[in-house]
């Protein structure tokens, strides 16, 4: 691994070259090289998270080459960990913006740390992970976990400021995911929190760096006072550029689908003539605020789907001033106060419902693994 460079990221948004990805996914190499920051990840979560394409689709793209599945078992198990955590969301609801199983302790700040988000904590390769996030919209899981760690346990900062930072610059931004892995690290979704020293972090982003303020032992971080570096913090304002809304042409006699932030497929119905609305609702940036980085890429994406019109505005405030009866959506958590003919997502197993725990639900889905 050590000979290999780092690669470029970047997520093109036309659908053909999101498919080429698809296709060359190196299933067999993730798991034995996943954890480091240049390993054999797909970097499909962007369009997963947006919808564009499904975990069921990526899985059964994999069945087709006819891999092995005990070869292939670390890569599916982690798509299968986004299923789960969108059902944990789907169960739980808001429930998920609160500790979910334990109160997350000690706290001394329920902003950011503001070395974090400037990119300067003096950890080298968490400041160039920062750096980065800002430049590309994305962050290696590993970078994610080291960078969550920081903030909540070494700087003790209350984790939902934090993780809403994160979510806000991702490409792949899953409220879901996000949450409730930043409250896994923080203790308050786990039995324990999690940490990772200088050393792991040299061994997995190919780094040789000494004398941090995380160059310590294991046993000695539940003591470790907060680094004068992490005590200032900041309680970030972040908002959505959404754009002007404008008009857009509605044929009522047509039925209408309703794509958002988490569906942005271009194959639903692709077959039929139907009116396809883009809603970008107010309330939900509010509550959930994405850059432009990202606003950008989701627009982008939305032009793989034919004759796709723009609305930014409630739901409601779209039926009325459009008159729209005959209205399809896909479920999502975000959409409970749509009206209309809601269809399923696509899940990759049949387990449903709430696991207390992710091992629970993939217990049940190996089962059903060809």
């Amino acid at each position: 691994m050590r000979g290999r460079g780092v690669k470029k990221i970047f997520f093109p948004t036309d659908f053909n070259l999101i498919l080429d990805r698809v296709a060359n996914i190196d299933a067999v190499s993730y798991e034995e090289t996943r954890n480091y920051i240049n390993g054999a990840v797909s970097y499909l979560s962007p369009y997963i998270s947006r919808g564009v394409i499904s975990t069921k689709f990526v899985y059964q793209e994999l069945i087709k080459r006819r891999m092995p599945t005990e070869r292939i078992l670390k890569f599916v198990q982690e798509l299968a960990w986004r299923d789960y955590w969108q059902l944990v969301w789907k169960e739980k609801e808001d429930a998920i913006n609160y500790d979910i199983k334990n109160k997350q302790e000690p706290v001394i700040s329920y902003g950011v740390s503001s070395a974090l988000h400037t990119a300067k904590t003096g950890i080298k390769a968490i400041d160039k992970a920062v750096t980065e996030l800002y430049r590309t919209g994305y962050l290696h899981n590993h970078l994610r976990m080291y960078i969550a760690s920081i903030a909540c346990n070494i700087g003790k900062n209350y984790w939902k400021k934090p993780a809403q930072w994160m979510y806000y610059h991702l490409l792949d931004a899953d409220w879901a995911s996000n949450a409730l892995s930043w409250q896994w690290v923080a203790g308050s979704n786990s039995n324990k929190k999690y940490y990772a020293n200088q050393e792991n972090i040299n061994t997995y982003c190919h780094d040789k760096q000494k004398s941090s303020f995380l160059d310590v032992a294991y046993d000695d971080f539940e003591a470790l006072p907060v680094p004068d570096v992490l005590l200032t913090s900041t309680m970030l304002r972040l908002t959505t550029p959404l754009p002007k809304n404008k008009k857009i042409i509605v044929n009522t006699k047509l039925p209408t689908l309703i794509y958002n932030f988490y569906n942005l497929d271009p194959l639903w119905k692709k077959e039929l003539t139907l009116n396809r609305i883009l809603l970008l609702e107010p309330s939900v940036f509010r509550k959930y605020p994405v850059s432009k980085k990202s606003l950008d890429f989701v627009l982008s994406l939305s032009k793989n789907i034919e004759g796709i019109q723009v609305y930014v505005g409630e739901f409601d405030a779209l039926v009325s001033e459009y008159k729209l009866e005959r209205i399809r959506f896909k479920e999502h958590p975000l959409n409970k106060h749509y009206k209309g003919i809601q269809e399923e997502r696509d899940w990759m197993f049949s387990a449903k419902g709430y696991y207390p725990s992710f091992f629970s639900f993939w217990k049940k889905c190996k089962k059903e693994l060809h």
